[in-house]
């Protein structure tokens, strides 16, 4: 209970960013599950968790979309979150409770949503599935959101491509485009990709208009954001890809909050401001 005194009072007396300019913070990341499959000793989940709730109450994101979250993690970050954001999303393995889930945290009090759907990556989008070669069901939250301080609509995207089939990968990524598509005015796709932005999978997109926002970002940077806790050969496979969007700055959060790593991926944050038409 004192730890989550703690994440609460970090929460209520932080300086928070001014968003006079209307600019829109937001943050992708890979929390890594629990454990539950394979043993991560001290990078353990129950070691990280009030790291992981005190950086995305110290950053401040508007919304912020996860990867990996099953639903005794999610249960946690709605206790500590709850204060200042509102969630969606469902799990993978049965399209409500069980499983991962790929869910975007978001301040009500910034963003109204409108509407929102999780799709599997898949031949049968709306059905739980498999993939193609996929290893495990991948699935994209797609949420609508309406901007209370400029009255503008956008989509955010988050999803998580498989990291053992390439076709699957390769097929996901022409699915999110043709749901980008869709889509009505700017659109906001990141997420834990699996592959370099030079892999090839990812041209699909630049056709589609959607850029990566790392890429094009005046403020930018070039740190890995994969680690798996400091033991793997590291790589920069989490992105965001812009369309209507003025980026203002991309950044890597690779810093100190108070443990070793928070998670085998650095999240990944973009300030982006409605693009002048």
């Amino acid at each position: 209970m004192k730890r989550l005194a703690l994440i609460i009072l970090m929460a209520t007396t932080m300086t928070l960013v001014s968003c006079n300019d209307n600019s829109l913070t937001f943050m992708s990341f890979n929390i890594r599950y629990n454990g539950v499959w394979e043993d991560d000793g001290e990078n353990a989940w129950q070691y990280r968790r009030d790291a992981v709730a005190a950086m995305i109450l110290k950053e401040n994101p508007d919304a912020v979309g996860m990867q990996e979250v099953l639903p005794d993690q999610m249960a946690y970050l709605d206790s500590v979150l709850g204060c200042e954001y509102q969630r969606i999303g469902v799990g993978r393995d049965d399209g409500d409770t069980l499983g991962e889930s790929m869910c975007i945290y978001y301040k009500s009090d910034r963003l109204k949503l409108i509407g929102w759907h999780t799709y599997w990556l898949s031949e049968t989008p709306d059905s739980v599935s498999y993939g193609w070669d996929a290893a495990c069901r991948r699935t994209v939250t797609v949420g609508t959101f309406e901007d209370v301080h400029t009255g503008k609509n956008f989509t955010y995207m988050n999803t998580h491509l498989d990291h053992i089939g390439k076709v699957a990968r390769m097929n996901s990524v022409k699915q999110l485009c043709t749901l980008a598509d869709q889509c009505e005015g700017p659109v906001l796709l990141g997420g834990d990709m699996n592959s370099g932005i030079d892999d090839s999978i990812f041209m699909p997109l630049k056709g589609m208009g959607l850029l990566s926002a790392r890429d094009i970002a005046p403020t930018s940077d070039t740190a890995y954001t994969f680690t798996g806790f400091g033991k793997c050969n590291p790589s920069r496979i989490d992105h965001y890809f812009v369309r209507g969007w003025d980026v203002l700055s991309f950044r890597t959060l690779n810093g100190d909050y108070g443990v070793p790593y928070i998670s085998d991926h650095y999240p990944i944050e973009v300030v982006l401001r409605f693009a002048a038409r």
